[in-house]
């Protein structure tokens, strides 16, 4: 939303009173969205673009199939178990992915078998903020926040942060990698290709 306010009013040749009123409407409407983040995670977990994490309660049902119907708690190792389908890994699939897969193992019991997964609560989701922000902690989060959603959860920088110097820290594959973004840049317009998505575990610190 932020890109397309700024492109489209050429935020490169406005004044900085208009460039930092733009900034404060995108706050506004950030702290809207986080009021509404209920409503945000149906409409993600329902559409299968919600990635489950560890400890998100998901609910299984089976068409006509009653004593297979229930709520299941993902396990900290990403895991579950369904009767018929067994030990499934669920973490880092869309809700569709793990659908898709008990049906097709327990077809192999119920040949006509129509199963049906959503997520009934998000507690995977979670981000860190430390260094100097007004709020640093874990946030768990009911839908997928980029970088400058996540420095508002924390209350914004404090007057000693250094704008320049933020990085997101992210472990892909047991290796970390490390992300900048710079807030200064950002709130001008700049380098706004910078202010991504945040996955699950990832950490913004800021200097």
């Amino acid at each position: 939303m932020i890109s397309a306010v700024l492109e489209t009013a050429s935020i490169g040749r406005l004044s900085m009173g208009k460039r930092t009123r733009y900034l404060a409407v995108y706050m506004a409407v950030v702290m809207i969205g986080l009021l509404l983040l209920p409503a945000t995670l149906q409409a993600q977990a329902g559409g299968g673009s919600y990635r489950i994490g560890p400890e998100d309660l998901l609910e299984i049902s089976v068409w006509r199939e009653e004593s297979l119907h229930r709520e299941v708690l993902v396990r900290p190792d990403g895991g579950i178990s369904f009767p018929l389908a067994g030990d499934i890994h669920a973490a880092g699939k869309t809700p569709q992915e793990v659908q898709y897969e008990i049906t097709r193992r327990i077809r192999k019991y119920i040949p006509e078998a129509v199963v049906n997964v959503s997520v009934k609560q998000v507690s995977g989701y979670r981000i860190f903020v430390v260094g100097k922000v007004n709020n640093p902690g874990q946030f768990v989060v009911g839908r997928y926040v980029d970088v400058l959603q996540a420095l508002t959860l924390a209350g914004g920088l404090t007057p000693y942060a250094n704008e320049r110097g933020i990085k997101v820290l992210r472990n892909e594959g047991g290796e970390q990698k490390v992300y900048p973004f710079q807030y200064s840049a950002v709130k001008d317009g700049r380098a706004l290709e910078q202010n991504i998505l945040l996955q699950s575990g990832d950490t913004v610190v800021v200097p």
